[in-house]
């Protein structure tokens, strides 16, 4: 089955979108959380840390989100990897499925400029914020994700494991894969699949 040459990238600004808008909601339910992060994109490839402190201009909220695409398998059982043969004289029912990377990164306290360790309410602060964050991406696949697709059922997805990442150098952050069936068409004429 063919893809549309643009859906993988179209999945990912999905996916961007969603956690985004799901991360300033929570910022204005829960005092003190920051929002979506002034620096938001779809990334090739692994992201590079490079500006979790946020040197936005007019913006409010430091930090990086991040989605990127990190492969892609055949599955005639979603979420399963097939390892049929394919050929033109089967007709199996393959479609893709691409594994996404969300990164959402913050400032990790850090040692002052005398050299002191960051205190105990300054540690605690940074994990509530990390925690409300992986609640947020969470309830992001949960809530928006599903209903971005015109579909019938919406999305067809699978929510992988989130871990935490950092603290390294002055960023802590999460990461969260999710694995999305891709929708899929008939080859064009004259193609095979």
């Amino acid at each position: 089955m063919a893809l549309s040459p643009l859906v993988i990238h179209e999945t990912a600004e999905l996916l961007l979108h969603c956690v985004c808008a799901e991360l300033t909601m929570t910022a204005n339910r829960v005092e003190g959380q920051p929002g979506c992060p002034c620096r938001s994109c779809v990334v090739p490839g692994r992201p590079a840390w490079d500006d979790c402190a946020g040197d936005c201009v007019r913006a409010e909220t430091a930090g990086q989100l991040t989605v990127n695409f990190s492969g892609m398998v055949s599955t005639s059982n979603f979420p399963s990897e097939t390892r049929d043969v394919i050929g033109t004289r089967n007709c199996l029912p393959v479609r893709p499925a691409a594994e996404f990377v969300i990164t959402l990164l913050r400032c990790a306290p850090t040692y002052d400029k005398s050299g002191c360790p960051p205190s105990c309410e300054e540690l605690t602060e940074a994990a509530r914020i990390l925690a409300v964050d992986a609640a947020s991406v969470w309830n992001a696949l949960q809530c928006c994700f599903p209903s971005t697709s015109d579909a019938r059922r919406g999305q067809t997805f699978v929510i992988g494991p989130q871990r935490t990442v950092g603290p390294e150098g002055e960023c802590v952050g999460i990461e969260q894969r999710v694995t999305v069936a891709l929708p899929s068409c008939r080859c064009p004429e004259g193609e095979t699949s």
